[in-house]
């Protein structure tokens, strides 16, 4: 008999968290991150296709934030004028209550890609995303 996905174990992103240095980003609706491969090819005999070769990886992602503090800009606007490159930490919990297994990940040497000062429109809630990237990452729950 073929298994047929239970649709409690899917899990809702309303269930998930994220910290920035060890502080909840309550606004935070939103994040994506992901390791990124990078290969090369391989050219083999005795074949036309080509063969890859993982030589390296990247992590990158966006923290998806409501525009309800100024959290960004007060931590990132002083260091960028001074030109320091900021390292975070920044983890992400989705913890849905019909699925038994929590997904717990740890970002460390996170490096904001850009600094929104302002994003508005008028009858338009307000959203910040801030794409990033890092140097190591490290599964806490999965």
């Amino acid at each position: 008999m073929e298994k047929v996905l239970d649709p409690r174990l899917v899990r809702n992103g309303t269930f998930g968290t994220g910290w920035v240095d060890g502080e909840q980003v309550y606004e935070c609706y939103g994040m994506q991150i992901k390791v990124n491969k990078n290969k090369e090819t391989v050219n083999r005999c005795r074949t036309l296709a080509e063969g890859k070769k993982m030589t390296s990886y990247n992590i990158t992602g966006t923290i998806r934030i409501h525009n309800a503090t100024s959290r960004m800009i007060q931590l990132e606007a002083d260091a960028l004028k001074a030109g320091i490159d900021l390292k975070h930490t920044i983890i992400s919990l989705l913890d849905d209550p019909d699925n038994p297994q929590a997904q717990r990940i740890a970002l460390k040497g996170v490096s904001f890609d850009d600094l929104t000062l302002a994003d508005w429109e008028a009858a338009k809630l307000g959203t910040i995303e801030a794409p990033f990237t890092a140097e190591d990452f490290e599964i806490l729950e999965a």
